[in-house]
């Protein structure tokens, strides 16, 4: 009688196991050793790019450069990348409130001196 119980718990155990494995997700260093490098090439190209002289697309192209920076650090450092559909989807959520809220900001700054020029 105690060998189908020992078999069951083994079972249970295994499902355990399993589940807790979906949550859990090791990098290896070498992923993080490729991130680091990356994200210094990246800051040397914003340094890079600082010097040249652009006119308005000088700001454009810093936050571009720190907006791909940003991308890296969330996916990687963050385990978004390992993480959970519902996980991504609030760190979606949260772009999109960030990118409303800027949208909205933008379009109030830009229509304030309609009728004055």
């Amino acid at each position: 009688m105690s060998a189908p119980h020992e078999h069951q718990h083994q079972h249970t155990k295994d499902n355990d196991d399993a589940t807790h494995d979906d949550h859990l997700h090791i990098v290896p260093p070498r992923t993080y050793i490729i991130v680091g490098t990356i994200l210094l090439i990246f800051t040397a190209l914003t340094v890079w790019a600082s010097y040249l002289e652009l006119g308005v697309f000088n700001p454009v192209i810093a936050l571009f450069i720190a907006c791909v920076k940003a991308t890296v650090v969330v996916l990687f450092f963050m385990h978004v990348k390992y993480s959970s559909k519902l996980t991504k989807l609030t760190v979606g959520a949260g772009v999109f409130t960030f990118l409303t809220l800027i949208a909205m900001t933008l379009a109030d700054y830009f229509t304030r001196a309609w009728g004055r020029w």
